[in-house]
């Protein structure tokens, strides 16, 4: 007697629980094709701890480490739509991640770019990155450990550049790797409102 298939649609590795994700950003205003494929086609769950998989698709942020989270869904799928709109179009060859974290951003990221450089300064966290997304097996990533403040020079120049983390200005190393026609997106400190802001930076041609 062959064996029952197995039921499709279950468990957290299944597309339906990536899907309803999706569905709720989307019904949140999220409207870019592209980002919302590349939401659907990475497993989140792969990249938090086990004990908290659970909360995988919830729109919430969880702890990844040395005092560190994974950002929002509804956080991360924003910011790189915004960089899809820069200037010089949404075609992005090559994006500079600044904090790569857990790796879940850049994953995502690999999806709508043709090359991904995430830069991470703490340790353990880069080792935690590389081995969340060798089995992933995606193209065009490079992972740096370094001072995401410094940008990469050798890589640059960025069509888009995106950070994680944001302090109380931005570096000049970031502005000066952004390619002509290039966006930059990060949060920075106001200290009006005391409080962060996402800050969007256009390079233009003149």
């Amino acid at each position: 007697m062959p064996a029952a298939p197995v039921p499709s649609g279950l468990g957290l590795d299944s597309s339906a629980v990536r899907l309803a994700m999706v569905s709720r950003l989307a019904a949140q205003g999220l409207s870019e094709p592209a980002v919302l494929q590349a939401l659907a086609a990475v497993e989140r769950h792969r990249f938090v701890d086990s004990a908290l998989v659970n909360q995988a698709y919830e729109d919430t942020s969880l702890p990844i480490g040395l005092g560190q989270t994974i950002s929002k869904p509804s956080v991360v799928a924003p910011m790189i739509e915004l960089l899809r709109h820069r200037p010089g179009g949404a075609d992005l060859a090559r994006v500079l991640e600044i904090g790569t974290g857990c790796g879940y951003q850049a994953a995502v990221l690999a999806h709508v770019a043709g090359r991904v450089v995430t830069i991470e300064r703490l340790r353990g966290l880069h080792d935690r990155a590389l081995r969340q997304l060798a089995p992933l097996q995606l193209p065009g990533i490079e992972l740096v450990y370094g001072d995401g403040r410094l940008g990469h020079g050798p890589a640059a120049p960025y069509d888009g550049i995106i950070a994680a983390a944001g302090g109380h200005d931005l570096p000049a190393a970031w502005l000066d790797q952004l390619a002509r026609g290039g966006r930059l997106v990060a949060p920075v400190h106001d200290p009006a409102l005391r409080s962060q802001v996402l800050m969007v930076v256009d390079k233009l041609g003149d």
